[in-house]
């Protein structure tokens, strides 16, 4: 989906699964005979014959027959924290990656109201072509010292900044490890290098282990890439373990903390204080400005000799527009916030903490979640996880179903982020309302049963 997409497209992307089980092909559109290339190329050239639109416009009419809303998209009125408003309504918001309450914080808006004031809305060109702000620097000391690196670069985007600083490292003569479970956009790095790709079984080093032996000869330079806090799962990997793996077959560490800042260890400093780990173990780490810090970007922290060598050869750097000043006061004031303030990470902990407990004991499978910030409920298929996304809003609960392909099919869920704003009550009574929404879909007919019944009618 991209972003120019119109809102009701986000329908496409809960019916694929509806579109198989009513009989109708999901698979591309087969492509046109040979034989006339005057015909061919007219097809080609036609937006609606792109490979997979008809698939689209399927799913979207799978959606329409069985009369399920859209989830995706919807118009916040308000800033969207722990609450939010919508339609005129204020719900509950469980879609939210300000895990410390800290957008909109006074310290952190003023921040950026200053950097517009003096240096405006936009870096208006690359940082090579435009020069260097104040605040960009700034921020990266800040994170360097934050990681006791030696250098730190920031970028516009989260997701570029891994597609393009691993698409920088590697070459096709390398090789790069990394979980099953991690985020597409080091899996697009990896392409864009041009170096073998291998994963191993999710949080599992012995699974890494095995690939090292019989693999790792093979290649000049390794990377093995982990996350710190999964997005999807909620759970995180032994890091010391795989410190000592990439210490015993010679490769570099690379740790992406974007879900991990502020979130993992008694102080939310990241995965290495959650595993107890030196923080100069991990050869790079990486992480985002969108979560904790509440702004937009991304940034990669790690040895000068990396950090000079990315600002001069990483095109998502090289040929992109610097970070937005006000976004690099923004995300430097929250960290010093974050760092002013535990007990923010503290009542974060409190809080997924609860969720998690209620949701045991009433039954809900919550996975191998740790209860901090990310808390799925998975619920088994698309329909249901949509199905029940909506009864909840219904309910003035705001929280996103997340379904194939994004997980497989079986492990569609609701994925809750837990901040630390959320009370108690709202903790307890979200909880109650999955637990009764669920019983109620259980012991009806099957979703698919009223499906065919719709679609016989």
């Amino acid at each position: 989906m991209t972003q120019s997409a119109k809102p009701d497209d986000g329908r496409a992307a809960l019916a694929g699964f509806v579109t198989n089980r009513l009989g109708r092909s999901a698979s591309r559109p087969a492509p046109a005979p040979a034989g006339n290339a005057g015909a061919d190329k007219e097809t080609a050239q036609d937006f609606e014959k792109l490979a997979g639109y008809r698939e689209l416009k399927l799913q979207r009419s799978a959606a329409d027959l069985i009369g399920l809303a859209n989830p995706f998209f919807r118009v916040h009125d308000a800033k969207a924290g722990a609450t939010t408003r919508m339609e005129g309504r204020t719900f509950t918001n469980f879609s939210s990656y300000d895990y410390l309450g800290l957008n909109g914080h006074p310290a952190v808006s003023g921040a950026a109201r200053k950097a517009i004031d003096a240096f405006g809305t936009s870096a208006s060109a690359s940082r090579i072509v435009a020069g260097e702000r104040p605040g960009h620097l700034k921020l990266e000391k800040a994170l360097a010292a934050h990681y006791g690196t030696e250098a730190c670069v920031v970028m516009v985007s989260g997701h570029a900044t891994n597609v393009t600083a691993i698409g920088a490292i590697l070459e096709p003569a390398d090789v790069i490890f990394h979980d099953a479970l991690i985020h597409n956009s080091v899996v697009t790095g990896a392409q864009l290098s041009g170096a073998q790709r291998r994963s191993f079984a999710h949080n599992d080093a012995a699974s890494l282990e095995k690939l090292l032996e019989a693999t790792r000869h093979e290649h000049r330079r390794a990377l093995i890439v982990v996350e710190g806090l999964y997005s999807m799962d909620g759970d995180a990997p032994d890091l010391a373990a795989f410190v000592e793996l990439k210490r015993r077959y010679d490769c570099w560490l690379m740790v992406d903390d974007a879900h991990g800042l502020g979130v993992l260890g008694r102080t939310g400093a990241g995965l290495h204080e959650h595993c107890g780990v030196d923080v100069s173990d991990v050869d790079i780490w990486m992480g985002t400005l969108s979560k904790t810090l509440s702004a937009c970007g991304g940034y990669i922290a790690g040895p000068s000799v990396l950090i000079e060598y990315l600002k001069c050869t990483a095109g998502g750097f090289v040929y992109s527009v610097g970070l937005s000043p006000p976004l690099a006061a923004a995300a430097d004031a929250a960290l010093t916030v974050m760092l002013a303030e535990p007990e923010r990470v503290e009542c974060l902990r409190r809080n997924g903490n609860l969720f998690l407990s209620i949701a045991k004991k009433n039954g809900l499978n919550v996975g191998t979640s740790l209860g901090l910030a990310v808390i799925p409920v998975i619920v088994g298929d698309s329909l249901k996880a949509v199905t029940l996304s909506n009864r909840l809003y219904a309910r003035g609960i705001n929280v996103q179903p997340i379904i194939h392909p994004a997980v497989p099919e079986r492990a569609s869920r609701l994925r809750f982020f837990i901040t630390s704003e959320h009370t108690t009550d709202q903790i307890k009574e979200t909880v109650a309302a999955i637990t009764e929404e669920l019983a109620a879909l259980e012991t009806g007919s099957t979703l698919i049963e009223q499906l065919m019944a719709r679609r016989g009618s």
